[in-house]
Formats: structure tokens, C-alpha cells, sequence
């Protein structure tokens, strides 16, 4: 299955990006913490002119913990600088505004030499689709300033929400790159709903899904599916024994395989099938991150 998806609003996206980068300070990149190499969009470099820029892992309540520790520490190892949320519990996000701060110091003791002290900082929110930037915003301005959906694509033009006097947000809409690099990075992707389901095989996406969970949470996924795992099955013979043991039958007797496929992609992206990472810790020997 080749996984690709770039409408045609995000070739509109990239270029406001490109344009709009002149009207802030700085750039807050969301990832997801479950992908924190295959949701990092390749391109944005390019996009941003080399402002500063906070890296947030977002979804860490989704996340193996440790691995999300590993993770963090190879980024803040490598320069740069790193906070890690959940945005439903709201945990982490109120680092942003001081991180900002503290990002932008050198500006801000500018503006005071300049009796400016009162003057805000903007900052651009980036990332790929269903990343959660929206939901991030939201928890940080304390009230539904953004749209939020489960669906990727929602947000197709820029937003300013202001979080207080001396801050202000630019929401982005989710872009991602025209083609990806690896079969891998496009499975991870649409794992995590950021690539629309109606454009892949759905089956096929969660027969995938399948073979990378018995590698990484096996007795959750037994557990969830309500089967026994055989370590000979590939993932179309697993999603026929999950959808035996939910019971999940077609006119005539036949498993419903697809009903299976799709109830798994939204329990794992839900997190009902506990705290899993996908991208491999660099120390873990994962190459370019992916399991």
C-alpha cells in the first residue's frame, strides 16, 4: 500500500507559512510524541527562515514514557529546546509561555533598552495534520479559541489567538510533505489519523497495525482483541481472529475484517490500547526511529 496525501490546500498552507514566518518571533513545532520522528515534517526548515523555534511533544499521555524521555533528551542533546504535554489533562503546556520567554531573551532586554518593556511576542504554531495544534491552543488560552477535530484537515486557514498581553498565537493548518520517505513513515502516519482514512485501504492499514502492536504491546492487544496471538498469523489472519472474538460477523457466517481493521486504528488512536511509541529511541538501534 503506497500512502500518500497532500491536497491541494497545503501547497496553499506551505506558501502562508512561508509568508506569514515574517510576522513572528518564533515557532512552536507540535509533534506526536507516539511519532516523534515520522510527525516531524521534513520541509518545515525550508519554511520557517531559521527562526527559533520550540520543539512540543504533544500526546505524551498516549506515549511509552520512557521512551518519551529518551527521545527528549536526544533532541535537548542536540540543541534544541524541548516541552512535552498532554492536552487533555493540560499537563505541560503552561511551559510555553516561559520557554518563549526565555527563547526570546535577548529580544525582550532589546525592546526594554528601546522602553518597549510592554511590547508582546507572536509565535507561530506548526505541524502536521491531527497533531493536536488546536487542542494545545486551546488549553493554553483556557478557552475554545481554535477549532479542534479528530480529523485531519480541519484548520485550513491561519488563526491569532491571543493567550495574554504578552502573547500571541498563530494557528496553522497541518501540512505535511509531498511524498514520504518510507513506506514506515507513511504506516505511522496513518496509524495516528494524520493521513485521511478514506483515501487507503483500510484493512490493510490495520492488518499493518496489527504486526507492529504484537511486536510492541502483545498482551494488550490480546487483550483488547479478545484473541490469542500466533506468532506465525500476519496481520489479515490476526484482524480475522479479532473480529472472531468480538464476535464481528457478516451475512453467511464471514468475519467482518474491515469492521475489526477500523475499530483497532480508533482504539489505538484513542489510546484504549495503552501507551505505545512507534518511533524507536535513536539509542535503541531503530536507525531512523521507525519499529
Amino acid at each position: 500500500m503506497d500512502i500518500q496525501w497532500f491536497p491541494g490546500h497545503m501547497t496553499k498552507a506551505r506558501r502562508a507559512i512561508a509568508e506569514d514566518i515574517r510576522q513572528v518571533d518564533a515557532v512552536c513545532e507540535l509533534v506526536d510524541a507516539r511519532l516523534p520522528s515520522s510527525s516531524r515534517n521534513p520541509d518545515l526548515p525550508g519554511l520557517l527562515g531559521g527562526k527559533p523555534r520550540i520543539l512540543v511533544l504533544n500526546r505524551i499521555d498516549q506515549a511509552d514514557p520512557g521512551d518519551t524521555a529518551k527521545w527528549s533528551a536526544y533532541y535537548r542533546a542536540s540543541g534544541e529546546r524541548v516541552i512535552e504535554t498532554d492536552c487533555r489533562s493540560g499537563k505541560g503546556v503552561g511551559q510555553l509561555p516561559p520557554a518563549v520567554r526565555s527563547l526570546l531573551a535577548d529580544k525582550l532586554a532589546s525592546y526594554r533598552a528601546k522602553g518597549q518593556a510592554g511590547r508582546g511576542l507572536r509565535v507561530m504554531v506548526v505541524g502536521i495534520p491531527n497533531v493536536g495544534k488546536s487542542a494545545f491552543i486551546n488549553a493554553l488560552a483556557k478557552r475554545r479559541a481554535a477549532t479542534v477535530s479528530d480529523r485531519p484537515g480541519v484548520t485550513r486557514g491561519r488563526q491569532w489567538i491571543r493567550i495574554d498581553n504578552a502573547l500571541e498565537l498563530m494557528d496553522t493548518p497541518g501540512v505535511l510533505w509531498p511524498k514520504f520517505g518510507s513506506r514506515t513513515v507513511g504506516e505511522n502516519l496513518a496509524f495516528t489519523g494524520a493521513v485521511r482514512d478514506e483515501t487507503m485501504d483500510i484493512e490493510e492499514l490495520g492488518a499493518s497495525l496489527m504486526l507492529r502492536l504484537r511486536d510492541t504491546c502483545p498482551e494488550r492487544l490480546a487483550e483488547r482483541c479478545r484473541m490469542e496471538l500466533g506468532a506465525a498469523a500476519d496481520g489479515f489472519e490476526m484482524l480475522g481472529k479479532a473480529a472472531a472474538g468480538r464476535g464481528f460477523l457478516l451475512p453467511g457466517g464471514r468475519y467482518d475484517t474491515g469492521r475489526a481493521a477500523a475499530i483497532l486504528l480508533d482504539e489505538f488512536r484513542a489510546g484504549k490500547l495503552g501507551r505505545v511509541t512507534l518511533d524507536a529511541p535513536p539509542e535503541s538501534g531503530g536507525g531512523d526511529g521507525n519499529r
